[in-house]
């Protein structure tokens, strides 16, 4: 505690106060680690993902394209926040400045809208694989899949480089605490000296308008993909073709509740216990990064199989051993 209260009482007002779980300061050891292990999952996960779809030749399709994006995305978002999360939780390392928490914001909210536009990618990718089973060789080339990744990131880019701009102007009231261990853009709009209700609309409006379209535009694919699955005769095709969509359903789920449920607490529910928000924030920056390789791993026969062959040669690889093949389970 007398670290904590001489870090506290050290602030200027020149940065901000970071939080983890208010009210829960003499058990951040305690929290710290099963969080430290989210974290590692997080990281080993997504980069074993990677490993296998680069080194693997016969994951060097456009669905396991997609996914290592999707890992990519997913590896980058932890590394933004695990600095500061840990080095609350371990060191009680609250303050940061001003200037550190605008780039962390950044960082946390770009990779938020990439991977939102990476999961529209994969919905596209399923779409085309059940309703349009003839024709994804033809339209889902390698070269597609670059493109795709591309316009991801032009799109990206267009976006968020002129709200780079108009929030770099922006003035912050330092010396204020934050409800979480990173920067979160409605979480610093209270502490303008500017109205912050036109600079949460404005936040409220770019995230709705990339997310809310990236999310009915995969609620719309996923209405095509029912209806085509609906018309299938046989129950056990139906029940295949479903089980296609587990594992990139499982992905949205646990991207965009925690998301909206968070976006919803801090803009229109002031009243919100804090630890509650501290709770959706790790829920919204955590569970992504961990559950999907998990689940990927698990549903997905080639991909676990791959990871087994992996680990089993350790990087070495036998000629005649059985070539990886298969389909989404």
């Amino acid at each position: 505690m007398l670290i904590f209260n001489n870090t506290t009482s050290s602030s200027s007002s020149s940065g901000f106060l970071l939080t983890a779980y208010p009210g829960l300061e003499l058990a951040h050891t305690w929290i710290s680690i099963p969080v430290f292990c989210l974290y590692t999952i997080a990281l080993v996960g997504n980069s074993m993902i990677m490993l296998v779809v680069i080194t693997e030749r016969s994951l060097h399709k456009p669905m396991y394209y997609f996914l290592s994006m999707l890992s990519a995305v997913d590896l980058c978002l932890t590394v933004t926040t695990l600095p500061t999360v840990l080095g609350v939780l371990w060191f009680h390392a609250r303050e940061i400045s001003i200037k550190a928490c605008r780039i962390q914001m950044f960082f946390v909210h770009g990779f938020s809208f990439l991977e939102s536009s990476v999961l529209v990618a994969m919905a596209f990718d399923r779409y085309m694989a059940i309703c349009n089973p003839l024709n994804y060789a033809i339209v889902l080339t390698d070269m597609m899949s670059l493109v795709t990744g591309l316009t991801i990131l032009i799109r990206q880019v267009v976006f968020m480089f002129p709200c780079v701009l108009a929030v770099s102007t922006v003035s912050f009231q330092g010396g204020k605490e934050l409800s979480h261990p990173f920067c979160y853009y409605p979480d610093l709009v209270k502490f303008t000296y500017t109205n912050p209700w036109v600079k949460n609309f404005w936040g409220m409006f770019l995230q709705f308008y990339l997310n809310g379209t990236d999310l009915l535009f995969i609620l719309f694919s996923y209405i095509l993909i029912l209806r085509t699955v609906l018309s299938i005769v046989a129950p056990k095709k139906q029940k295949k073709a479903l089980s296609t969509c587990v594992c990139h359903i499982c992905a949205v789920t646990v991207f965009y509740v925690p998301m909206i449920s968070l976006s919803l607490a801090h803009r229109l529910f002031t009243s919100t216990p804090r630890v509650i928000c501290s709770v959706l924030a790790n829920m919204y920056l955590l569970l992504p990064p961990v559950l999907n390789p998990i689940i990927y791993s698990l549903k997905t026969k080639v991909i676990r199989r791959a990871i087994c062959q992996l680990f089993k040669f350790k990087g070495s690889r036998d000629p005649n051993r059985r070539s990886l093949r298969g389909r989404w389970n």
